[in-house]
């Protein structure tokens, strides 16, 4: 049955565009065959760090830092306050948080980018770094990562500790 869904998965993503399809050979080789696959996406769930990853074959353009495809979806468990949710959205449109479900979701073309993202909203929300700060950081970390291979703790590993019972279902009124 492995067998049979690994060629079921290489068959989904031998059409899709290379930028895409390149990514989730990266994600299958790092975290293995995902839990699902239709055409248009493949899903991990539980894949440490991340409570959720998504490879879409359809990308996004987005052009912060740099104009790329976000393509690559990956979401962790994470209440974010209330009052930081308008800086959040002046932060990066590829970056934001879900109340009710209690999470954060990042999407880009790597990996890396992906987790500089959510830690540099976290340094938001905590009031680390203000959101001009954060972007400046985001431009800065992620063009040594990006085009001189210099890392960074942002871009390699969580910079916080993993959080439990996020969701918010909010009050009923009736």
């Amino acid at each position: 049955m492995n067998n049979e869904f690994h060629m079921f998965v290489e068959k989904i993503i031998a059409d899709w565009p290379e930028q895409q399809r390149e990514g989730a050979e990266k994600i299958i080789n790092k975290y293995g065959l995902p839990q699902e696959a239709i055409a248009s996406r493949l899903i991990w769930y539980d894949n440490y760090p991340w409570k959720k990853t998504i490879v879409h074959r359809d990308a996004v353009p987005h052009n912060f830092p740099t104009p790329h495809p976000d393509f690559l979806e990956q979401t962790i468990n994470y209440r974010a306050p209330l009052d930081a949710f308008d800086a959040i959205a002046y932060y990066d449109g590829s970056c934001y948080p879900d109340r009710t479900k209690g999470e954060v979701t990042a999407i880009c073309d790597k990996e890396e980018m992906n987790m500089l993202s959510i830690n540099l909203f976290h340094d938001i929300v905590t009031r680390k770094r203000t959101v001009e700060e954060a972007r400046v950081s985001m431009i800065e970390m992620g063009a040594d990562f990006l085009l001189h291979d210099i890392t960074s703790p942002y871009v390699e590993q969580f910079l916080f500790p993993k959080q439990y019972h996020t969701g918010d279902p909010d009050k009923g009124y009736f």
